[in-house]
C-alpha cells in the first residue's frame, strides 16, 4: 500500500472535523471578516476545524498578542459562527493553558 495515499472519511453532519495546519482560503476569509471588528490583541491563526450545522462552526487555534502590558496567556480557541446567508462573527474566545 502506498503510504502516501491517504483516504479521507467525510465528516459527518453535526460531527467537528480534526484540526488541519493549512488554512483553506475560505477558512482564512472567515477568521478575517469575523475578527476585523475586534480590536485590544492580534490573532494569527495556527489551524482550523469545522462543524456544519445550520450553517458551519469554525474553531480556530491561534497565537495572540495582547496589546497590555501584562498579557495573561498566548494562545486561545477562537470559535466563529457562518451563516448560511450571513457574515461570519466570533461569539467565543477560550484561552488555552498548558
Amino acid at each position: 500500500m502506498n503510504k502516501d495515499y491517504v483516504m479521507s472519511k467525510p465528516v459527518p453532519v453535526g460531527a467537528w472535523s480534526n484540526f488541519d495546519f493549512t488554512l483553506t482560503p475560505q477558512a482564512k476569509d472567515v477568521f478575517e471578516t469575523a475578527m476585523q471588528p475586534l480590536f485590544g490583541a492580534k490573532y494569527t491563526p495556527l489551524a482550523f476545524a469545522s462543524q456544519v450545522v445550520a450553517g458551519t462552526n469554525y474553531c480556530f487555534l491561534c497565537d495572540v498578542q495582547y496589546a497590555t502590558p501584562f498579557p495573561d496567556g498566548n494562545a486561545v480557541k477562537v470559535h466563529i459562527y457562518q451563516p448560511s446567508d450571513g457574515k461570519p462573527s466570533a461569539y467565543w474566545i477560550v484561552p488555552i493553558t498548558p
